[in-house]
């Protein structure tokens, strides 16, 4: 383990009051949501018994404030995300994740396709990062115009197999719609190397909702379009997200239709989250989730009865490619999911399992999902893995 950290994630463990509260509880389902510190939480409620007022809708002291605050949250993101060009990029606060990428397919991509237009698609996948592409290539097609979905290629480590994608484009590839880190597997999809095979003219639009908060994301390094993810999965309230857009390529991003009155609560919840993160290490967090996840394989690894979705080789502790960003997915070759979901329930380790929302070319079948952060310990990864033991030793 990483124990030069070990000091550094007992404070801030202790800075959830949640976790906290229960402690014979190990909440092991941060890919869903995040767990709150006590920072998010007094954020919040300070500014609704402070200031609480709507934004951009009125001139007095409380409404100002509010519309200053939402302002501040925008720059503050775009300092998070590395924007390169701030003065050129957008910042648009939304509900979450599906309903950004919906909005950059319906309200920016729809109005500029045209008949035999293109876009890449990840199929294996969330489903929020599929059938919004869908949604646009079917408005299209209800104006007698046909726009093709190109599946993206994977390889057998199920990463983008970038040497296929650059086969698959062409002049009428209007967009590739990508994953930062997948919500599964818990790999990084190197993002970087699409870049390189899409040239400077095709836009990329990156589901970041496992990247922003977990790991560190740079847009300058990434040079993606948009970056669209959920507040509530980066330590921020539910009913929050953003889309951020570089602006470079293609007409400005701006959302369609009548605006309606923002999620005050919620962004002053992210602009406090963004700041709770900064302060603790985005780069330490991911170290500790990986490091975690690491033992979690390298325990499952000597486990006959478990399958671990993903690349075999991420499993070691001394993993000769890239670790797992704190999500393990996998099964029991003899209990269903669902049923060792319940049981790992009323071991006190809540976990997912279900299909987790893969896209069609994804896993067929459910599986247990363990999705870490930096609240979780090394004593829960073990306590995990001593009952998982004993349902191997079941078979």
């Amino acid at each position: 383990m990483t124990d030069d950290l070990t000091g550094w994630h007992e404070k801030l463990r202790a800075q959830f009051p949640q976790v906290v509260a229960d402690p014979a509880v190990a909440y092991l389902d941060s890919a869903a949501t995040s767990q709150k510190p006590r920072a998010v939480l007094d954020a919040v409620l300070n500014y609704l018994t402070t200031g609480n007022a709507n934004a951009a809708r009125g001139t007095y002291p409380w409404a100002n404030r509010t519309t200053a605050r939402i302002e501040r949250t925008a720059d503050r993101l775009r300092r998070f995300l590395g924007d390169p060009e701030p003065d050129r990029s957008g910042v648009h606060f939304v509900g979450g994740a599906t309903e950004g990428l919906r909005t950059v397919a319906r309200d920016w991509l729809a109005p500029q396709l045209r008949d035999g237009d293109r876009i890449v698609v990840p199929y294996a996948d969330h489903a929020a990062n599929i059938e919004p592409w869908r949604e646009a290539a079917e408005l299209l097609r209800r104006q007698g115009q046909r726009v093709e979905l190109v599946p993206m290629p994977y390889d057998a480590a199920h990463d983008y197999d970038a040497g296929r994608l650059a086969a698959l484009l062409d002049g009428r590839t209007r967009l590739i719609a990508a994953t930062h880190v997948h919500h599964v597997y818990g790999n990084d999809m190197n993002v970087d190397r699409l870049r390189t095979v899409a040239g400077p003219g095709i836009p990329i639009c990156l589901d970041a909702a496992q990247g922003v908060g977990h790991v560190p994301l740079s847009t300058a390094e990434l040079d993606v379009d948009f970056v669209v993810f959920s507040g509530h999965k980066a330590m921020a309230l539910p009913g929050t997200g953003a889309v951020w857009a570089r602006n470079a390529r293609g007409p400005a991003f701006a959302p369609g239709g009548w605006r309606g009155s923002p999620n005050t609560s919620g962004i002053v919840s992210l602009g406090a989250a963004l700041d709770w993160l900064d302060d603790a290490g985005v780069d330490r967090i991911a170290r500790w989730t990986r490091a975690l996840a690491a033992r979690l394989t390298d325990g499952l690894r000597g486990l006959p009865a478990y399958e671990v979705l993903g690349c075999r080789q991420s499993l070691a502790v001394d993993s000769p490619v890239q670790q797992r960003h704190g999500i393990v997915s996998f099964r029991h070759r003899d209990i269903g999911s669902q049923d060792l979901g319940f049981i790992l329930a009323a071991e006190g380790l809540l976990v997912r399992a279900d299909g987790h929302c893969q896209g069609e070319q994804g896993e067929k079948t459910a599986s247990v999902r363990v999705s870490l952060h930096v609240h979780n310990s090394v004593e829960e990864v073990d306590r995990l893995l001593t009952v998982l033991a004993g349902l191997d030793r079941l078979r």
